[in-house]
């Protein structure tokens, strides 16, 4: 790429990011930390330039994780990072489109499915210059609907999908959630700070399981003199 920085997560990895233009956030690390659980094998839908991987890598035994992006750049990016962490026995970028995903890697085959999708719906917003960031953030190549049917077609029963979000779609997500057959059981509200409104919601929904939504304690951000809490600090293991 013409423009590219390498940065260090402070966990060992490292990852190949744009100079301009779209980064991973908060919101990926948050869900790599509510997704790491055991599993035999995972896949992460939207992966970017890799970075939920990367993390699930370094938190997990997770032998082996798929990792599906369409844009190249970020993909080409993604490759190039886990070949520098001496992942590739682990981790495996794949570019191109997820709907596709089912029919070329099997329905029924994952124990666990990360997702960050895009957050904004298709129309909705200011559309950010660059289509990195655009297709990164709006509904332009998959919808909700999109990334939740594919993410059950592709989990065995019983298997987990994480998801982040925004509160504003979460109805629309547990709506497509229970469409697919995977039943939300698991949600954190993520808050800026104590007296704050949550802007991120993690999601844990299993697929073919009983309707039970249980609600996690919120997680703070921010402590009062603007530090970050200690369970931010613990999930980014400073």
């Amino acid at each position: 790429m013409e423009s590219e920085v390498l940065d260090d997560l402070q966990n060992g990895y490292y990852i190949y990011q744009p100079g301009r233009g779209f980064k991973f956030g908060m919101d990926a690390v948050l869900l790599s930390d509510f997704a790491a659980c055991k599993a035999r094998n995972a896949i992460d839908l939207c992966t970017g330039t890799g970075i939920i991987p990367i993390l699930l890598a370094a938190k997990t035994d997770i032998a082996h994780i798929d990792a599906v992006e369409i844009q190249h750049e970020m993909a080409d990016m993604a490759k190039r990072s886990v070949e520098y962490n001496g992942l590739g026995n682990r981790i495996n970028i794949i570019e191109g489109d997820l709907k596709e995903a089912p029919s070329l890697l099997g329905k029924g085959r994952y124990d666990i499915v990360t997702v960050n999708p895009p957050y904004m719906k298709a129309g909705g917003g200011i559309v950010s210059d660059g289509d990195m960031r655009a297709v990164s953030r709006h509904e332009i190549m998959c919808t909700l609907e999109d990334v939740i049917r594919v993410s059950s077609e592709l989990l065995v029963p019983h298997g987990k999908l994480f998801v982040v979000h925004r509160p504003s779609r979460l109805t629309d997500l547990f709506f497509e959630m229970r469409k697919a057959s995977v039943e939300p059981k698991l949600m954190r509200p993520v808050h800026p700070c104590v007296g704050k409104e949550m802007n991120l919601v993690l999601v844990c929904g299993i697929k073919n399981a009983r309707p039970e939504l249980k609600m996690l304690p919120p997680l703070y951000v921010y402590n009062e003199d603007g530090s970050y809490t200690k369970e931010i600090d613990d999930i980014y293991g400073r």
